[in-house]
């Protein structure tokens, strides 16, 4: 893959048409960090933080918007309850290959730190030096389902649409992807509580205080399970973004943690 600098560009995964950008140097130059979306995220959506997390580092960073999100194609609905699973499992080590990282950390936020820590817990991967987890779900809570299904009636009865249009392609396809998955009542016994003791490589956990889809139990079952270092970072006044409401105490914990690894390669 070409690195191309702060422009959107496409990658082919298995027939798929993703939107992927990419800030600071590229892999052979530099260790990159890799960034994984929220439930409703995508490349747009991390707005000015991958900028500015490449340029404070020194690192590369590559953001890309999965299947159903974003400029990229759209996703076969519904998902299935294991989602998350799948794209850790099937999706994201195609793309880690495509793009050639070397040295690497992933970062992910909400449904992307899920996916980065079953990445984390499932491959014994050489190249992954870190894990940046903003919002991690590991396992559902009522208050965040209850949460989730405000935001379907919010979806239904407002101008979300109409606002998630000018980053969606889709809007339709990438909320209802999301939403149907977790208000499915199987949901509730979703868990992946297991791969936590499987990680390999130290960890930064980001949780807002005020968080609306998730509690610091979060993090509790993370620092329980997890068998490497773990750099546990709580923010007052803080909600589902710690990255946009707290973004100089969240960026100074992800660039020191980046060379904290860095130094450590």
């Amino acid at each position: 893959m070409d690195w191309i600098l702060s422009k959107t560009f496409w990658l082919d995964i298995a027939g798929v048409r993703l939107e992927v950008r990419c800030w600071g140097p590229p892999p052979q130059e530099a260790p990159t960090a890799v960034l994984l979306h929220e439930g409703l995220g995508s490349v747009s959506l991390w707005r000015d933080f991958p900028e500015k997390l490449a340029k404070v580092s020194g690192c590369g960073v590559f953001a890309f918007s999965r299947q159903g999100y974003g400029q990229s194609d759209p996703v076969d609905l519904p998902r299935p309850i294991d989602y998350m699973q799948r794209e850790a499992k099937e999706v994201l080590p195609l793309v880690l290959k495509d793009i050639g990282v070397q040295k690497y950390v992933l970062l992910g936020h909400s449904d992307g730190a899920s996916i980065a820590a079953v990445y984390g817990g499932h491959f014994d991967d050489p190249h992954l030096n870190g894990l940046v987890l903003f919002a991690p779900h590991f396992f559902t809570e009522a208050d965040g389902l209850a949460s989730i299904a405000e935001a379907k009636t919010t979806f239904e009865n407002t101008d979300l649409k109409t606002r998630m249009a000018r980053h969606h392609k889709d809007p339709e396809n990438a909320f209802r992807g999301w939403n149907d998955a977790w208000l499915n009542p199987e949901f509730k016994a979703w868990d992946i509580c297991k791969y936590i003791s499987d990680i390999k490589v130290p960890v930064l956990a980001v949780q807002g205080e005020d968080d609306q889809y998730g509690t610091m139990a979060q993090l509790d079952v993370l620092e329980a399970r997890l068998p490497t270092p773990l750099n546990r970072l709580e923010l007052e006044g803080c909600q589902h973004q710690p990255h946009f409401n707290r973004p100089n105490s969240t960026l100074k914990a992800v660039v020191a943690f980046l060379n904290e690894q860095i130094t450590a390669l």
